[in-house]
C-alpha cells in the first residue's frame, strides 16, 4: 500500500476510531523505546556487577600468600622421623622450641633458593628455630650424591662449622640442575675453606660416606619427604607436620608462627 492511499484509508476513519489508533500506535512506540532503554540499563548492570565481583577477588589476594592456602592445608602429617643425635648437622639454639629437619639435594635449584629461605629464617626466629640438614639427593642429579659425601668428608676433617661452610658455598656457586658444581673442583674449595686438600680428596675419592647418605635419602623417604626441598617441622609438643617444597619466607612464617 502506498502513502497515499494508507493517508486516504485514514482519513476516511471516523473521529474516534482515528484517534484510538493514534493512541495505541502512542504506546506501542513508547514501550518500544522504553524497552531498548531498559536493556540499555541492564547491559551496564552486567558489566558493573562483573567489575565489582572482580575487584573482590583482587582485592581478597593476599600477596604475601601466593598459594592463597591457609596454614593449616601448607603442611601434612610426617611419616617415621629419625630424631636428631650428636651426628645430625645443627644450626641455632640446641633448646629452640621448633625444630626444622630439611632433607635436600645440593644440585635442585628449588633447594638452592630454599637454602636462602632458611637463613632467612634463622635470622626471623633467634633462639626460637634450630634447623638440621640432612641430604636427599635424586638420582637425576648426577653431581648430587657425591657433594653429598664432600659435605660429609668436610665435616670430617673439618667439623659441624666446615660441614655449613661447604654446604653455603656448594648452594652459592651451584647453578644446579644437576651438574651445576664440577666435582673436580670439590678439593679445591675444601682448600678455601682451611681443609688439608689431600685428607678431603682422600676421603671422598674412599666413597667412606656414601653409605651415610644413602641411608639418609631412605630415612627421608620413610618421613614422607618425596622430592627436594622437603622438610619436617616439630614443635614444642613433639608434633611433627611435613612440608613439601620451597616455600618463600613468607609462608614459612606462618608456618612457623602457627606452632609457637
Amino acid at each position: 500500500m502506498c502513502i497515499d492511499e494508507l493517508k486516504k484509508s485514514f482519513s476516511d476513519l471516523s473521529p474516534t476510531t482515528a484517534f484510538l489508533v493514534g493512541f495505541v500506535g502512542a504506546i506501542l512506540l513508547l514501550c518500544t523505546i522504553g524497552f531498548f532503554v531498559l536493556l540499555g540499563f541492564l547491559v551496564k548492570g552486567n558489566v558493573s556487577f562483573a567489575s565489582n565481583k572482580v575487584n573482590k577477588v583482587a582485592a581478597a589476594v593476599d600477596t604475601t600468600n601466593p598459594t592463597g592456602a591457609q596454614p593449616d592445608s601448607l603442611t601434612e602429617p610426617a611419616g617415621t622421623v629419625v630424631p636428631l643425635s650428636a651426628r645430625d648437622h645443627v644450626r641455632g639454639d640446641s633448646d629452640a622450641p621448633v625444630t626444622i629437619i630439611e632433607y635436600s639435594d645440593y644440585e635442585c635449584p628449588f633447594c638452592k633458593k630454599f637454602h636462602e629461605t632458611m637463613k632467612q629464617v634463622m635470622d626471623a626466629y633467634p633462639g626460637k628455630v634450630k634447623w638440621a640438614y640432612r641430604h636427599f639427593p635424586l638420582s637425576f642429579h648426577a653431581n648430587a650424591q657425591k657433594e653429598s659425601e664432600a659435605a660429609e668428608c668436610a665435616y670430617d676433617l673439618g667439623g659441624n662449622a666446615k660441614f655449613w661452610e661447604f654446604t653455603d658455598q656448594i648452594y652459592a656457586r651451584t647453578t644446579s640442575n644437576g651438574t651445576g658444581f664440577a666435582l673436580t673442583d670439590l678439593p679445591k674449595l675444601a682448600g678455601e675453606l682451611g681443609l688439608n686438600k689431600a685428607e678431603f680428596s682422600k676421603c671422598l675419592d674412599s666413597g667412606k660416606n656414601a653409605e651415610f647418605v644413602k641411608t639418609s635419602l631412605s630415612q627421608g623417604s620413610a618421613a614422607g619427604i618425596s622430592g627436594t626441598p622437603g622438610a619436617i617441622l616439630i614443635d614444642a609438643k613433639g608434633n611433627k607436620q611435613l612440608i613439601k617444597g620451597a616455600y618463600p619466607i613468607e609462608i614459612m612464617k606462618q608456618i612457623i608462627d602457627g606452632v609457637l
